[in-house]
């Protein structure tokens, strides 16, 4: 096991920046997985750890060691790509120990390391196959087998689900979580797909235009996205996000029409100011027609155990989730309420979240009041 420290990364091809000075730290035997939209850096940030793209400027460490000039094969790292790369006029055992054998490492003591880690990864019975004659899932255990048969101190892994199908997928992922915990390596985890960052990790890093949004536990992340971007980003479907105004005089924001409640102290302090007020689908309750925010439904999602209502709300997109008890159809009005305490606010300008905090009660025993502060 290792742990990784980046400092201040920076990365760039010519005059494009594609790495505005990431710091990221690790924990020896986590499983961290990096998200977030294509081009964002992801990829890049994670080749950089691997040693295949040089750091502009920045230092990366493994285990206290700046790696910065090692090369690839001294860091002790192990990596899983998206294409698998797998040599196909060799059988899978071939693949399976093809490093130790450029190592030198006898063939008794080979074939033995190629058995065990073949029984870890549930190819036992596939030794003797060549590439050509294995599904997608087993090509792709194979690509972890050759990884896990190096005992790295940690393992990268580049969308290695992405050629996968979704039931595929789901059974790999269970796959990788269970080799995490068997080996108790340190694992960093490169995808796009919000659902296998979900599942998949410990810690959760959120990445968008070469800048780190949000750090944190996949649901910290969800319940409390510190930006416009994370809370639109996570979550299926995604976060309801519209521009409102806090009323002057009243503890509510308009929207659709309707004076939707929020939270008194949160009003007190952006009274008239412009802001984006999120809420997720299925916070939002289904009420009496009158007594909420009237929406207008235009098709419904079936999902088995309940429905996605995809409504408009003054020509704006809004979805809802509801039982499967309650029938609505395309051009159904509906009224929706928006409980304030599943609100998240967001500075307009900034994207960042808007979070109140308590000010310290002064010697003379002030009354304490809530103060306005934005998360970075």
């Amino acid at each position: 096991m290792a742990d990784i420290d980046i400092r201040a990364v920076h990365k760039s091809y010519g005059k494009t920046k594609t790495l505005h000075g990431v710091d990221l730290s690790f924990a020896s035997g986590e499983f961290v997985v990096i998200l977030g939209p294509s081009g964002c850096g992801k990829s890049t940030l994670l080749r950089m750890i691997a040693g295949l793209e040089e750091i502009t400027a920045g230092e990366i460490a493994i285990n206290g060691r700046i790696v910065n000039t090692l090369e690839p094969r001294e860091r002790g790292c192990a990596m899983v790509f998206q294409n698998y790369a797998l040599y196909p006029h060799m059988t899978v055992a071939g693949n399976i120990g093809y490093a130790l054998k450029v190592a030198g490492v006898p063939k008794a003591e080979r074939d033995r390391r190629i058995e065990e880690t073949a029984k870890i990864v549930g190819l036992s019975d596939y030794l003797t196959r060549r590439p050509a004659a294995l599904s997608g899932g087993q090509r792709q255990r194979v690509a972890m087998a050759r990884a896990i048969i190096r005992e790295p101190k940690v393992f990268l892994f580049d969308e290695p689900l992405s050629n996968l199908d979704a039931k595929l997928r789901v059974t790999m992922r269970a796959e990788i979580r269970k080799l995490h915990q068997r080996l108790s390596a340190t694992s960093v985890f490169v995808t796009h797909d919000q659902v296998e960052a979900m599942t998949l990790a410990d810690k959760l890093v959120v990445m968008n235009k070469g800048h780190v949004e949000q750090v944190g536990q996949p649901l910290d992340i969800y319940h409390r996205p510190a930006s416009v971007f994370v809370a639109s980003f996570i979550g299926s479907p995604a976060m309801n996000l519209f521009e409102t105004r806090v009323e002057t005089g009243a503890a509510t924001v308009r929207f659709g029409g309707a004076q939707v409640p929020i939270d008194g102290a949160l009003a007190a302090q952006l009274r008239g100011k412009d802001i984006i007020v999120g809420i997720r689908p299925e916070q939002c309750v289904v009420v009496q027609p009158g007594n909420g925010v009237s929406a207008k439904v235009d098709f419904v999602e079936e999902l088995g155990s309940g429905r996605v209502v995809h409504a408009e709300i003054d020509g704006q997109p809004f979805a809802a989730v509801i039982g499967e008890e309650m029938r609505v159809r395309p051009g159904d009005r509906i009224s929706l309420e928006l409980p304030p305490s599943q609100l998240h606010v967001f500075d307009r300008d900034s994207g960042r979240r808007i979070e109140f905090e308590a000010v310290p009660r002064a010697p003379q025993n002030a009354a304490e009041a809530p103060v306005l502060a934005i998360v970075e």
